[in-house]
């Protein structure tokens, strides 16, 4: 079977897989069931925990590998894991850096960062990723790259994640993506929110759908969320078509 024929077929089974309700109710029995185990924390990326699902990762490596941006702006830096990640896959590609935003860079994940054999690709602005300023600074560091893509990560509520999508989505190209992460909780049972300021009808998926309403340059990339089957990001890979 050839490359073409291979392609093709993989796209049948992806969409056939898409329609199984089966799969779609084990999928989200097993999110559920795991997410409370804390599930995402278990990964490192050379060295730095991650703190993504393993089908979120391979699904950011094959967009960053498609669309070798220039620059990748995160909001939300944690342990630095991500940043590490996307540093390694743009030290493969040969060019590009990657731009942390995080309101509390917390000296020693900053210290382990900045020590990594991969830092010379990352900066990091500490900040609220919607403060004026911080918005401003990242402007200025997009600015005369053509290739950029956005993920966000920080702070999950339906107001923060709007406000992140209103400022940040100018700066994504034409043909790179915009990812929202954790769409997931408009899906997770409310209990697990008890202490978090975001729950079933205040998350990153309510911002995404209101922000499409009002944008059409946007569109969800529906076959990624289709092929992971299991994702923190349901419907979050939005790629930019105008």
């Amino acid at each position: 079977m050839n490359d073409r024929n291979f392609e093709l077929r993989n796209q049948r089974k992806i969409k056939i897989m898409a329609l199984d309700k089966k799969v779609k109710a084990t999928s989200k029995k097993w999110f559920s069931q795991t997410y409370k185990h804390e599930y995402s924390y278990h990964f490192r990326w050379l060295g730095r925990p991650i703190i993504q699902y393993p089908q979120d990762i391979v699904a950011l490596q094959e967009i960053v590998w498609n669309i070798k941006p220039d620059l990748i702006i995160e909001t939300g830096i944690a342990r630095g894991g991500s940043l590490i990640f996307f540093a390694s896959l743009l030290e493969l590609i040969g060019k590009g850096s990657v731009l942390g935003i995080d309101v509390d860079i917390r000296s020693h994940n900053r210290k382990e960062i900045e020590k990594h054999p991969l830092s010379k690709r990352i900066n990091m602005i500490e900040g609220s990723s919607i403060d004026e300023k911080t918005v401003k600074d990242v402007y200025s560091a997009a600015r005369g790259k053509k290739n950029i893509m956005v993920v966000l990560d920080s702070n999950h509520t339906h107001d923060h994640v709007l406000k992140e999508l209103e400022f940040y989505s100018p700066i994504v190209t034409k043909n790179s993506y915009l990812v929202v992460f954790d769409t997931v909780v408009a899906d997770l049972p409310q209990r697990y929110f008890a202490n978090r300021p975001w729950k079933k009808f205040n998350n990153p998926k309510s911002a995404l759908i209101e922000f499409l309403k009002n944008n059409r340059q946007f569109r969800i990339d529906s076959e990624i969320t289709n092929k992971l089957a299991i994702t923190a990001a349901p419907d979050g890979y939005l790629k930019r078509i105008k």
